[in-house]
């Protein structure tokens, strides 16, 4: 009896305290009943909780309240209030949530799921370093014309027999952020980075379940309890170790008056800030930071080229179409460049529209409210996430004319000219948009077209055996995997 009594006290303690968080703030924008404890878990798709998000918009608007279990969220739909909150009200919306898996990786430290004054410096610094490397500008375009070699070199050992793209697409681009951050490149039969590469798309997949997606949302719960997660982190140890092991073979081969890559760059920094207490270049930061753009720089480019291939094979006549415009303009004696760009338009059209479409990370990474803030007329307290709805942008239906329809003319004008569409943010936008877009785009316009210049891709199915929605969805969309034919032109 007397544990019933306890335990109903402390049911209607907890109730109490819900009522209290939840109506505490009276001038929060509107949103659906939230349930004590779970929130609005239970009313979210698990497969694809951004599509119950849609259809909650329909109601309460295009800024509303909703709840993670405990954690409040203010969740952004549609271009206009995307738009309005990462770049006109940017500030307030620049600190990145505690994800707690992502957390968990990187210890607290680096530039991902840092804020603040650590977050500034070390973003301040990371641009600074990789653009004097050459991302965004002509000496990378080298750097991924080499690489892409390499990549045709690999695909045509192959000899036209089906293959999983998968890693291969991942050591390729992996190794562009490589020579910008280690200053080297690894071998293609490389055993340990084939597991690393493995770890981050584990990684990936692992936070795009519904599992993975409660270690974020009840990680006090989930930590006490056994599973997968244990051992992906376990995984993320070697990982880190691996990062660890280049920065003391930096440490002991340094020379400060030539810098070789980021490492290099970052331990001249921390030795000129060695006296100073509250620097943030240090050890920790720099082991981070390293993960985050070794991670970062590898499997969200992959992925997207992967599923672009999935893509250019389920339709043959826009991979035909595009290999007329390179046959015309780069022809097969030379490598393509980014100068390319502008004379390939319908290639450029279907690059934007592989990225829109893939939607690749539909509620965008989690930003965090660090104060208590207004957002159009709105309340936001501190502590709550902040969900800016990419999906609600590639996929408008005000936006785009067909946007469940995979359509280049999406960015083309009646002309055939390439045209720009506003709403196209993949890389979100504002204080907190990715470091690495330049690069990024570079990537997939040059191995891209240099896939399509030497080869013709299919799959022993048909187009018709290739499915473009998500093998699943949740922190991101995860495009299906096919064994696919490389016929060499």
């Amino acid at each position: 009896m007397e544990l019933f009594t306890t335990a109903l006290l402390g049911a209607l303690v907890l109730l109490l305290f819900w009522i209290f968080r939840v109506k505490s703030n009276s001038n929060l924008p509107p949103g659906p009943l939230a349930l004590p404890i779970v929130g609005n878990l239970p009313f979210l798709d698990k497969n694809a909780p951004y599509k119950s998000m849609m259809e909650f918009s329909k109601t309460y608007g295009p800024v509303m309240t909703m709840y993670l279990g405990w954690q409040r969220a203010v969740v952004l739909v549609g271009y206009d209030a995307v738009k309005e909150a990462l770049v006109d009200q940017g500030e307030d919306f620049s600190g990145r949530a505690p994800v707690h898996m992502f957390k968990k990786a990187t210890k607290g430290y680096g530039l991902a799921i840092s804020n603040g004054e650590r977050w500034r410096q070390l973003r301040r610094f990371t641009l600074t370093t990789l653009r004097d490397f050459g991302m965004g500008r002509k000496p990378m375009d080298m750097w991924i014309q080499e690489e892409s070699k390499h990549l045709m070199t690999r695909i045509n050992t192959l000899d036209g027999k089906p293959f999983d793209p998968t890693f291969i697409l991942s050591q390729t681009v992996s190794n562009v952020i490589c020579c910008l951050v280690f200053g080297e490149r690894f071998d293609y039969e490389n055993k340990q980075f084939l597991r690393l590469l493995k770890t981050f798309n584990d990684f990936i997949k692992f936070n795009s379940t519904p599992f993975g997606q409660m270690c974020n949302i009840l990680p006090w719960l989930m930590d006490c309890l056994p599973g997968p997660h244990h051992a992906i982190l376990a995984d993320i140890n070697n990982v880190r170790a691996f990062c660890k092991e280049k920065i003391e073979e930096h440490t002991k081969t340094l020379d400060p008056d030539s810098t070789r890559d980021y490492i290099d760059c970052f331990l001249v920094r921390m030795n000129e800030e060695k006296d100073n207490p509250n620097s943030e270049f240090h050890f920790e930061n720099l082991w981070s930071t390293v993960l985050n753009l070794f991670a970062a720089g590898t499997e969200t480019t992959s992925s997207t080229i992967r599923f672009g291939l999935s893509a250019l094979i389920k339709y043959p006549d826009i991979q035909k179409k595009m290999q007329e415009e390179i046959d015309t303009v780069i022809g097969q004696e030379r490598s393509p460049n980014m100068d390319d760009r502008k004379s390939l338009p319908f290639c450029d059209a279907v690059i934007h529209e592989v990225q829109r479409f893939i939607d690749l990370v539909p509620l965008s990474v989690p930003r965090y409210a660090l104060k208590d803030f207004t957002f159009r007329g709105y309340t936001i307290p501190k502590g709550t996430l902040l969900f800016s709805m990419l999906h609600s942008l590639l996929k408008g239906e005000k936006e785009w004319a067909t946007p469940f329809t995979f359509n280049p003319q999406h960015f083309l004008d009646h002309n055939g000219n390439f045209k720009k569409n506003p709403a196209f943010m993949p890389f979100a936008a504002g204080k907190r948009s990715c470091v690495g877009e330049s690069l990024a785009r570079m990537e997939l316009f040059i191995f891209i077209v240099s896939l399509l210049q030497h080869f013709t891709f299919s799959c022993s199915g048909g187009p018709d055996s290739i499915d473009l929605t998500p093998e699943s969805s949740s922190f991101g969309n995860i495009a299906r995997t096919y064994e696919i034919i490389a016929t060499v032109r």
